[in-house]
């Protein structure tokens, strides 16, 4: 069990830094760009759960293969950059989904064996799958996709509470793994699909009505908070973050 923890996790890498070269390549960067992306798409979630779990060294440190993994990743990507340039844009958010879904359970895991209590193991399943990737789209300046009002972060969660109850049942080592992975690129790749999204709350101005008459001192406009739910417009705009 040990051996495919490693293998899903090493999967995850190569998945993410690819995820990380495609963004590179649309941001016209050049190969270092794309290294870096990659990297720290595809070790960036894990280092830091390593970090916080107090795991000295972290895991690519002990273990350099993942380096090596980055490196092909990107070498690869480089010769097959036309074929690259030509992925539709869903690929970009369905690669990802994998990335997020393995990473979610493999750093969940990672928790457990450290005997972390279970809502640690969630958080550090959350953090292994999406800090990775919220790098990567601050250094490509874009809004990170676990801060817009798309289903991610919320897909992450759900599979790492999955992953730990079933661990909690006692039931075989590759049943709470192959579940919560299911669960988070389910849920994940239905959001992409149909645009499921979280309501936002959003400042609304509301202005005063007409009075009859003139010479009255204007009302300032009042503010209330307003639930958007998704997909509803609002001045030409779907009102998505």
């Amino acid at each position: 069990m040990t051996e495919l923890v490693y293998w899903l996790d090493m999967a995850g890498v190569i998945v993410f830094a690819l995820s990380g070269v495609i963004l590179a390549c649309r941001s016209r960067m050049d190969p270092f760009g794309m290294l870096v992306l990659a990297a720290v798409t595809g070790i960036g979630g894990g280092t830091l759960r390593d970090l916080v779990l107090g795991v000295r060294p972290v895991f690519w440190v002990s273990d350099p293969t993942y380096l090596w993994v980055i490196l092909a990743t990107v070498g690869l990507s480089i010769l097959g950059f036309h074929y690259i340039h030509r992925l539709s844009r869903v690929f970009l958010p369905v690669a990802d989904a994998f990335g997020l879904a393995l990473f979610t359970v493999i750093g969940a895991h990672k928790a457990l064996l450290l005997e972390a209590p279970g809502i640690v193991a969630v958080l550090m399943g959350l953090l292994t799958g999406v800090a990775g990737g919220m790098v990567r789209d601050v250094l490509a300046r874009r809004v990170p996709m676990v801060l817009r009002q798309e289903v991610y972060a919320t897909a992450s969660i759900a599979g790492g509470i999955v992953f730990v109850a079933l661990e909690a049942l006692g039931l075989p080592a590759l049943v709470p793994i192959m579940v919560g992975v299911a669960t988070t690129l389910s849920l994940r790749l239905a959001a992409i699909q149909w645009r499921l999204a979280l309501p936002v709350f959003a400042w609304v101005t509301i202005r005063p009505a007409a009075r009859d008459g003139g010479g009255e001192t204007p009302v300032r406009p009042k503010a209330r908070v307003r639930l958007i739910r998704p997909g509803r417009r609002r001045g030409g705009k779907d009102g998505r973050g």
